[in-house]
């Protein structure tokens, strides 16, 4: 299993990082989205529902909303409400996780509630990445982002393992604690200050900035992977997809990133960054 993650690993990395530096904003949006209504298809696996002809109605419903948000994207307020509204979401979702039987049972009110929340997950990240891409170094924008959400999985998981014994959230993810979040939190604030310095910040309070940016979005991506769990148990679902051998499916690998994008990009028009 361990080889198979290391296999993996090896081709997606360079996969992801010539997706981010190399083609223009449009292109890269088109491959995130192509991507993103990928792992919507699993979301309405997780959210219960069967029917192939309902998923690719909801898919294609998805698509309208992209290609809607794509032409309207040069209006800045629209681009800014739609990546706060994910961020809002996330905020929300720490109620859910505290009453985390709510909407457990698959009745056709929940199944639709879920759905929503796919959009309210997927679209604001879109629109984050493709916002954040256009600017002036905005691909090394996007990488640091990513940097801090891989940071944040590899501290965590170190720190976990070595130092692990008080847990996060027993009952919604048996495996996560608080050491691992500890050692997200610094490694992805560390990474962050790093990655500000290599894009010429370098005055003192900028960097504290880039501090902050760097905890905030790693806070937000432990709490995007808390709610896939939620989801997956919800579902009796261990994992949401067969795609990546060793790493499960698409949302399995992009949870923390859905989450961490929107909460980046608001975090970072916040500081002045």
């Amino acid at each position: 299993m361990l080889l198979q993650r290391i296999l993996t690993a090896l081709i997606l990395i360079p996969l992801a990082l010539a997706v981010m530096l190399l083609p223009p904003t449009w292109l890269f949006g088109v491959i995130v989205g192509a991507v993103f209504l990928a792992a919507q298809w699993e979301w309405t696996r997780l959210c219960g529902v069967r029917k192939v002809s309902v998923r690719l109605a909801w898919l294609t419903l998805t698509l309208i909303a992209l290609i809607a948000l794509w032409i309207l994207r040069a209006q800045i307020w629209i681009w800014t409400l739609g990546v706060a509204v994910g961020v809002l979401w996330w905020l929300t979702s720490l109620l859910w996780l505290r009453h985390y039987s709510f909407a457990a049972s698959p009745t056709h009110e929940h199944v639709a509630l879920k759905l929503t929340v796919g959009l309210l997950i997927f679209i604001p990240s879109w629109l984050a990445l493709i916002g954040m891409h256009g600017e002036a170094r905005g691909p090394w924008w996007v990488l640091l982002a990513i940097l801090l959400v891989w940071a944040a999985d590899t501290g965590a998981y170190f720190s976990g393992r070595l130092f692990g014994k008080r847990k996060l959230a027993p009952r919604i993810s048996p495996g996560k604690t608080w050491a691992g979040v500890y050692g997200a939190l610094i490694l992805g604030g560390a990474v962050s200050v790093i990655g500000g310095w290599l894009l010429d910040i370098r005055h003192p309070i900028a960097l504290l900035g880039m501090l902050v940016l760097g905890v905030v979005t790693v806070a937000a991506s432990i709490l995007g992977d808390l709610i896939e769990s939620l989801f997956k148990r919800q579902a009796d679902i261990k994992d949401s997809g067969t795609l990546f051998p060793g790493h499960g499916g698409l949302l399995d690998r992009l949870d923390s990133v859905f989450a961490a994008l929107p909460v980046f990009v608001i975090a970072k028009l916040l500081l002045g960054l």
